[in-house]
C-alpha cells in the first residue's frame, strides 16, 4: 500500500533553515506529481509546493524564493528546503501524492527565538 514518512521537522529560529524529507513506497514514485502542504495551528491547510515527475517545480506565492522542492527517485524521497524560516512557516507539513490521496502523518516545524 501507498505509504508516505515524513521527516526533519524541528524547532529553528526566525532565519534559520531546514530540509524535510518524505520517504515514499508503494508506488511507482517517479511517475507521479508530489506535493507538499502545511497546516499552521488553528488554520486550514495550505498547497506549499509541486513537482512533476519530469522535476519542474511549482510554489505557492507566500513561499517562493525561500522554499525548494526536489526529489530524487532513486531513493524514492521527496525534499523541501526551507531558508530563511519565518514563524508564519510554523506548521505541521504534509507530504501528499500526486491528487492528494494519500498522506503522510506530516512533521512539525517551529520557528521560535
Amino acid at each position: 500500500q501507498v505509504q508516505l514518512v515524513e521527516s526533519g521537522g524541528g524547532l529553528v529560529q526566525p532565519g534559520g533553515s531546514l530540509r524535510l524529507s518524505c520517504a515514499a513506497s508503494g508506488f511507482i514514485f517517479s511517475n507521479y506529481w508530489m506535493n507538499w502542504v502545511r497546516q499552521a495551528p488553528g488554520k486550514g491547510l495550505e498547497w506549499v509546493s509541486a513537482i512533476s515527475s519530469g522535476g519542474s517545480t511549482h510554489y505557492a506565492d507566500s513561499v517562493k524564493g525561500r522554499f525548494t522542492i526536489s526529489r530524487d527517485n532513486a531513493k524514492n524521497t521527496l525534499y523541501l528546503q526551507i531558508d530563511t524560516l519565518k514563524p508564519e512557516d510554523t506548521a505541521v507539513y504534509y507530504c501528499a501524492n500526486e491528487l492528494l490521496q494519500y498522506w503522510g502523518q506530516g512533521t512539525q516545524v517551529t520557528v521560535s527565538s
